[in-house]
């Protein structure tokens, strides 16, 4: 865990696709904060392969994605921009911590995988196939829109207290450049269950 902690301190030291931070995660492992209790389901390492989220109409493929060059999370390439990615230096769907999966909101051709995750509403349910066959059930929690510039890198990306899932696209303002969208929309949710297929 120390590992994708300093990864993840690296990447969002310098994000400025999926975010900029001047806090590092690694503070959550400082604090000397307690292993988390295991009061709710916990799934062994997987995989993501599919992302489903029935109330914005998402049915989608989940490929691996590691680092762009510029040091932020990679995503899918423009001609896959109706699939997703998840970050493959982080947990799995359904581990302790966030799982990240990253999608675009829209190309010059029109929408695209995320284009409507701001209309996620708290308690709608998102559902990722894992390798393993197994389904994990998330809750949404929270859709909040931050500026790439102030990004809250360890609520989003140090929260390690329970399995957590993390939905990011880019939105707000279109700046162009290297920037792109100003700001981030991130879809914060909970695991609350799990399946077989």
């Amino acid at each position: 865990m120390l590992a994708v902690m300093l990864v993840l301190a690296g990447v969002f030291a310098t994000g400025a696709g999926l975010g900029q931070a001047g806090h590092s995660p690694l503070n959550w492992l400082m604090a000397g904060n307690r292993p988390p209790p295991k009061e709710f389901p916990v799934l062994e390492p997987s995989r993501p392969v599919r992302l489903v989220i029935k109330s914005i109409g998402v049915t989608a493929p989940v490929h691996q994605v590691g680092l762009a060059s510029d040091g932020t999370i990679a995503v899918p390439a423009l001609d896959q921009h109706n699939e997703t990615g998840w970050y493959d230096r982080g947990p799995t769907p359904g581990q302790f911590g966030p799982a990240i999966i990253v999608g675009h909101a829209d190309t010059r051709t029109g929408p695209s995988v995320f284009h409507d995750l701001g209309k996620l509403r708290p308690g709608a349910r998102v559902e990722v196939t894992r390798a393993d066959r197994s389904v994990a059930i998330f809750e949404v929690n929270s859709v909040e829109r931050f500026d790439k510039s102030g990004l809250p890198v360890e609520r989003v990306y140090g929260d390690f207290e329970r399995p957590g899932l993390r939905l990011i696209t880019c939105g707000g303002q279109w700046v162009g450049g290297s920037i792109g969208y100003q700001d981030n929309v991130i879809a914060f949710a909970s695991l609350i269950g799990s399946r077989n297929t």
